[in-house]
C-alpha cells in the first residue's frame, strides 16, 4: 500500500512570485523545492509522505539545508519548525492565511537580518587553575580530603556550592567582556542556557547583513585575546530561531 501524500514546510518567505529552489533528497528520493502561496507570503514546501516525521541528524540537516539554501536569495525568511506536514496544498494555503497578520509584522523585522550563534567553552585546564587559586575553595577541599566520606559529607556540598558560585562569577566576566561588545553590533541578541559543565556563553546575536564583516571582525578580535583560556564555536548564518516573537509549529491535520 503507497504512502498517502502531503506537503511538508520548511520556512515561509515574502514573495508573490512562483519559485523553485532546486531538488534536494527527501526521504530516499529526490524532490523539487517549490513555493505554496497566499497574497504575498509563500511556503517553501516538498511534497512528502504524510506521518511523523523523527528529528534525526540526517532529516535535521536536511531540513536546515534546505532553509539556507534559501536565504541565499530571500532578504526575509521566517523558519518554520521541523517536521510539519499537511494534507494538500489548498491545507498549506489555509495555514498561510491563518498566520499573515503574524507574518506581515515578521518579514519586516527580520528583514536583511541574520542570526549569529557563539557558544564559549572553558578550557578545563583553564578553569582548574583558577578555581585552584581561590583560597577557600582550596582549604575546604583540604577538609574534604582528611574527613572520612560520612564526615565529610556536608564539607562536599559546600564544596559544590562554592564551584558553582566560581563558576557562574566567570561566566559573568565573559558576558561582560565578549557578549557585551557583540550586543552592541547586533539588532538584538539573547543568552540562552549554557549546556555542560564547561560552556560559560550560549549566545545568539541578530545583526544586519550589513554588519556581517564588523561582526566577525570583533569576534575575531576577542578570540585572539581569549583563545589561551576558552573554544569559541561561531555558527551561522541562521534564520531568526531565536527572535520570533510566536511559535510558528503547526500540527498535521
Amino acid at each position: 500500500m503507497s504512502e498517502q501524500m502531503g506537503i511538508y514546510v520548511f520556512c515561509c518567505i515574502q514573495t508573490s512570485e512562483q519559485k523553485s529552489f532546486g531538488t534536494i533528497e527527501f526521504e530516499g528520493e529526490e524532490k523539487e523545492v517549490f513555493t505554496v502561496h497566499h497574497k504575498d507570503a509563500a511556503m517553501v514546501a516538498v511534497e512528502a509522505p504524510i506521518k511523523i516525521y523523527h528529528p534525526k541528524k540526517k532529516a535535521l540537516m536536511t531540513h536546515q539545508q534546505v532553509i539556507s539554501r534559501v536565504m541565499e536569495t530571500e532578504s526575509s525568511v521566517v523558519p518554520i519548525s521541523f517536521g510539519n506536514v499537511f494534507n494538500t496544498k489548498e491545507d498549506t494555503q489555509v495555514l498561510i492565511e491563518n498566520l499573515y497578520p503574524q507574518l506581515e509584522k515578521l518579514f519586516v523585522e527580520v528583514r536583511d537580518k541574520i542570526e549569529i550563534g557563539l557558544k564559549i567553552v572553558g578550557k578545563r585546564e583553564w578553569l582548574e587553575e583558577q578555581i585552584n587559586q581561590n583560597d577557600r575553595v582550596k582549604k575546604k577541599k583540604e577538609t574534604v580530603a582528611n574527613k572520612s566520606e560520612a564526615a565529610g559529607y556536608f564539607d562536599r556540598i559546600q564544596l559544590g556550592e562554592m564551584a558553582r558560585d566560581f563558576f557562574t562569577k566567570i561566566q559573568k566576566e565573559i558576558e561582560t567582556t565578549i557578549h557585551a561588545p557583540l550586543d552592541q553590533l547586533a539588532e538584538a541578541s539573547q543568552v540562552n542556557d549554557t549546556i555542560g559543565e564547561k560552556m560559560l556563553l550560549n549566545g545568539a546575536y541578530l545583526i544586519d547583513r550589513e554588519k556581517e564583516e564588523a561582526f566577525d571582525k570583533k569576534v575575531n578580535e576577542l578570540h585572539e585575546r581569549w583563545k589561551e583560556y576558552v573554544d569559541f564555536k561561531y555558527t551561522g548564518p541562521w534564520p531568526a530561531y531565536n527572535f520570533i516573537n510566536i511559535k510558528l509549529k503547526v500540527e498535521a491535520s
